[in-house]
């Protein structure tokens, strides 16, 4: 837990202080090398730091554009509603790799991003999110935070491939809820 957090204290810094601004919705791809604490079986990439490495880099763009300024110092908070992830080929020991953020579209409450885990030119895994800001117990209109964090962005809702993999969270929680009171 500790390099998670020295890691963000980096991002942090570089964005607020190094790194050139960014607009909000912006692809960003980072370059990032699979180190000894990111392995299983000192071999490949363990599956728990997919999701690491996703997050690091949805807070950069938060810190390198205008949504920190409109979300965090404004007292909401980055929410995650939900993930999935895809795996195709593991991502080698001490290799370097790409990942690629993008905006796939907004809903009034949440933002879906398509991350992709690239090694050698090839896809490795593709993860989902499903992400927005909260404050007092609520989400907030994502829209409305995307609009005032960039002026010029339209908003395009997400496709359909993408909310039908998103569409059954809720249901599936409130089932498992069910089950559990049995």
């Amino acid at each position: 837990m500790i390099y998670y957090w020295l890691h963000m204290i980096y991002i942090f810094i570089g964005s607020r202080f190094f790194w050139k601004k960014i607009k909000p919705a912006s692809e960003l791809t980072r370059t990032r090398r699979v180190n000894l604490l990111d392995c299983e079986s000192f071999r490949f990439m363990a599956n728990s730091k997919y999701f690491y490495y996703m997050d690091l880099i949805r807070y950069e763009i938060v810190f390198r554009s205008k949504l920190y300024d409109k979300t965090v110092k404004k007292g909401m908070f980055g929410v995650l509603a939900s993930q999935k992830i895809i795996y195709k080929k593991p991502l080698k020991i001490f290799k370097k790799f790409d990942i690629t953020l993008v905006i796939e579209g907004f809903d009034e409450k949440w933002v879906y991003h398509r991350q992709t885990f690239k090694q050698d030119g090839q896809i490795c895994a593709i993860g989902f999110t499903k992400a927005g800001f909260w404050k007092n117990k609520k989400a907030q209109d994502i829209r409305k935070i995307m609009k005032n964090s960039d002026s010029e962005y339209e908003i395009k809702p997400p496709s359909n491939d993408v909310m039908r993999m998103f569409e059954n969270d809720y249901k599936t929680i409130k089932s498992n809820n069910e089950i559990i009171k049995k």
